[in-house]
């Protein structure tokens, strides 16, 4: 993001002499129409967005880092000396029973690797809404490690999941969102925009288009960090945006509503025992026996037996969730292994005799669902692991080191201010009217965008009118 003045001079690019080779006529017209305009957008969007996009970048960043920090904090509740043989998963279940009476097994999640624990996540009272109570069984020796609150498929604990409040709404709830839904809908804008911004700029050589400049401390030194850190990261900060805003409050149900009428639409799995249409659900459940025998939905084959007949279903990752029968519903086996290759495939299977009911493969989505999943796990952190995570972290630090050199910038070139008015008057009609087409459609496609835009050309008129004021009563 370039917070930048060009209505003053700009000592830090190359004279004339010095640039790379000159476009075309046409070319550097096009561009000489438009970059006011752009710069003027990017102005106002850093100078006035720009504070939201700090707080999601700090914010990200330590949710990035959250997943390393859960593993130290709560190590207790997560690992344990590996045994010679593991409990029948039954076995577990009915432990976390006798810790939790009160509460209500919904979902297994079967350790994942030698010396992790089980967690047995229950519906509990005590907990927060659209939270299950995770209980840690060891899975070699029986022993209740701990109980704490588990929010969502990725299973955060509260550490995570506090840092993912900040993150998503500042913990204030459906106004909280707002801010976040701000920052995903002009992240973009501004990212490209400065893209464009310093791709036009003349310069030496090639290098500098990539290598930040040396020196001594200067705005031309700041503006050349500025730059090509903005280069090497628009990429991602763009993906960020688009993923961000996928499941945002407004915008996310215009893209749900485009994907699902391109045919794009994420598959459910048919849990209803008897063939009628129903998806699953991580917290569904009543918990029942559901160790073998009969429950009150009748006969049962029992969890070891339904993991069995998953496994010989074709679910073969490590890491699944076994979810338990509900009133009318089967077992329900997912995988969850989101590091590549996926193994996303998912079973329902009935719990009188262990028949699957269907079967979901990942392979089959449609490939709208297919980057709709990717691209939000991959945003939340979760898809490729480690390597994910410290990617996320290098964006968002590089986001906050953008909008300070960016507040720097401006500060060394006080009292900053963008473009003339009326830019918009040098584009040619041809370029203009399509361009006006394309935000409009934007702007009711991203409704926050298109309220603030118009908030800033609001505030710019203001301003025009109190300057044109103000010098007409100056005019003798």
């Amino acid at each position: 993001m370039t917070i930048d003045d060009p209505a003053r001079p700009d000592t830090s690019e190359a004279p004339p002499s010095e640039a790379t080779p000159a476009t075309t006529p046409q070319k550097a017209g096009t561009w000489s129409a438009l970059r006011p305009l752009v710069l003027r957008l990017h102005f106002y969007a850093g100078v006035l967005v720009a504070p939201f996009l700090l707080v999601a970048a700090a914010s990200g960043l330590l949710y990035a880092l959250s997943f390393q920090a859960e593993k130290v904090v709560y190590a207790h509740e997560l690992e344990v000396p590996v045994g010679e043989s593991t409990l029948p998963l039954s076995q577990q279940v009915n432990i976390a029973r006798k810790v939790n009476p009160n509460g209500t097994v919904t979902a297994v999640w079967p350790g994942a690797e030698p010396g992790a624990t089980t967690r047995v996540l229950m519906a509990d009272p005590d907990v927060p809404e659209d939270t299950s109570l995770a209980v840690f069984v060891d899975p070699y020796t029986g022993d209740v490690r701990g109980q704490l609150p588990s929010y969502g498929s990725s299973g955060a604990l509260p550490l995570r999941t506090w840092i993912d409040g900040l993150h998503r709404d500042l913990h204030l709830g459906e106004i909280g969102r707002n801010y976040s839904e701000l920052a995903a809908s002009w992240l973009w804008v501004i990212a490209l925009g400065g893209l464009l911004l310093w791709l036009g700029r003349r310069r030496k050589n090639r290098r500098a288009l990539f290598v930040p400049e040396g020196g001594p401390a200067s705005r031309r030194r700041t503006l050349s960090w500025h730059g090509s850190v903005g280069l090497w990261a628009v990429t991602g900060l763009v993906l960020l945006s688009a993923t961000g805003l996928t499941w945002s409050r407004y915008a996310g149900e215009n893209i749900g509503a485009v994907q699902d009428g391109l045919g794009g639409a994420t598959p459910k799995l048919t849990a209803t025992v008897g063939g009628a249409a129903g998806g699953s659900s991580e917290h569904e459940g009543h918990g029942g026996g559901h160790t073998g025998g009969s429950t009150t939905q009748g006969p049962d084959i029992g969890l070891d037996k339904a993991l069995e007949a998953a496994r010989a279903a074709g679910i073969d990752s490590p890491r699944i969730s076994v979810i338990l029968p509900s009133e009318g519903k089967g077992y329900v086996v997912k995988e969850t292994d989101t590091q590549f290759p996926l193994q996303l495939d998912s079973v329902a299977l009935n719990p009188s005799d262990g028949v699957v009911i269907d079967h979901l493969r990942f392979a089959d989505f449609p490939l709208l669902a297919k980057l709709t999943r990717i691209g939000i796990d991959a945003h939340t952190g979760v898809f490729l692991g480690l390597f994910n995570q410290l990617a996320l972290a290098a964006l968002a630090l590089s986001l906050i080191l953008l909008i300070v050199w960016g507040y720097r910038m401006w500060w060394l070139r006080r009292p900053g201010r963008p473009a003339a008015r009326g830019a918009w008057r040098k584009v040619p009609v041809t370029m203009l009217l399509p361009l006006l087409a394309v935000t409009a459609v934007v702007a009711w496609f991203v409704p926050l965008l298109g309220v603030s835009l118009l908030l800033f050309l609001a505030v710019d008129l203001a301003l025009a009118l109190v300057t044109k004021a103000r010098t007409r009563s100056l005019t003798p």
